[in-house]
């Protein structure tokens, strides 16, 4: 499964945002459910305002129990977990 432009290009202002020092952890609240959330920010400056564009947040509890990861045999696929 290839991963869409619009996501590396994301990706690549996260990355130029963390090399320029650029880059904030901010608390906020998820919108629907109101639990705090740790959101990965870029920086940059409007006039004399910070403005903090959103990129995504971090795993609550094991990261890697949330993900499933892609499959080396399938590429269109992904390893399921073993437990149910």
């Amino acid at each position: 499964m290839a991963i869409p432009d619009h996501a590396r290009t994301n990706f690549d202002t996260l990355l130029r945002a963390a090399s320029d020092g650029n880059l904030a952890l901010l608390e906020c609240l998820d919108a629907a459910t109101r639990e705090p959330r740790y959101v990965l920010c870029a920086v940059s400056r409007s006039e004399d305002e910070y403005v903090f564009t959103p990129f995504g947040h971090l795993a609550d509890g094991n990261p890697y129990e949330a993900y499933l990861p892609p499959g080396s045999d399938d590429p269109t696929g992904f390893i399921a977990s073993s437990a149910t």
